[in-house]
């Protein structure tokens, strides 16, 4: 299935408190290329690159201070921002950055869900030839730790996800036309002290032991170490600057990423 239909998952971006420690960080793991966009909205903004091309898979910036936590942000394909606006607001959601025209390539919108947990979404503007810029990216599909059962409400209004249970780690997915794009786990720990609700990336790997122990090398902290699903051998992850990330190596009968 193409990733240019409502609901996919479409680009990821990292806001880091140190661009230049995440940048060694992921393009000595993946093997990741990097340069530098610069946007009349955003100024100055990081492309992660596939290691064999130019082609753009993630973006990453820098945070405007202390104040705000380093995390991946993942953006979702949508067929009308402002229709999107609406019905996440209905939903309980809320918007966080106003939909805003990117040079030319897209709308896009940020938005916080009913338990706080950040996403985005985007709309292009033009369509055939090579996916641009946002229309691409590294994860083969993202997750949501969340507190409870009534994001899968929310997330199915916004989105139209059909939803399927399993068992084990994987055990709520949010698919489009039968293609995987989302799972959801229980967020870690309870009370105010808990971490807020939060959407991070798999990352598909060759070999999941070999990377997550390249990640431990070069500085990442393991929250669960490699195991085995239906989707694939994973692990959990920590990079160097706080952010959660996994990598997974496929198995079972879901097709690698398009």
């Amino acid at each position: 299935m193409s990733q240019d239909v409502h609901g996919t998952q479409s680009w990821i971006d990292l806001g880091s408190p140190d661009l230049q420690a995440s940048k060694a960080f992921y393009r000595g793991l993946f093997g990741w290329g990097s340069y530098t966009l610069t946007f009349d909205e955003f100024g100055d903004y990081e492309i992660f690159t596939e290691p064999s091309s130019d082609e753009g898979i993630a973006g990453v910036t820098a945070l405007a201070d202390d104040t705000q936590s380093p995390s991946w942000t993942c953006t979702f394909r949508v067929d009308d921002v402002d229709a999107c606006v609406r019905t996440v607001e209905a939903a309980g959601g809320r918007l966080r950055v106003d939909p805003t025209q990117v040079d030319g390539l897209a709308r896009i919108a940020q938005f916080a869900d009913p338990q706080g947990a950040e996403f985005g979404v985007w709309q292009p503007v033009r369509s055939g030839g090579q996916a641009p810029i946002g229309e691409r990216s590294a994860a083969r599909f993202v997750e949501l730790a969340c507190r409870d059962g009534a994001e899968e409400r929310f997330y199915r209004r916004v989105f139209g996800w059909s939803m399927t249970e399993a068992d084990g780690r994987f055990a709520t997915r949010w698919t489009v036309g039968g293609r995987l794009v989302a799972t959801a786990v229980a967020a870690d720990g309870d009370g105010p002290a808990a971490p807020l609700p939060q959407w991070s990336p798999y990352f598909e790997v060759a070999d999941c032991d070999a990377a997550t122990a390249r990640a431990v090398e070069l500085g990442a902290r393991m929250r669960s170490a490699p195991a085995d699903t239906d989707l694939g051998r994973f692990s959990v992850l920590t990079d160097p600057t706080g952010v959660r990330f996994a990598v997974i190596t496929a198995g079972g009968s879901q097709p690698p990423r398009a």
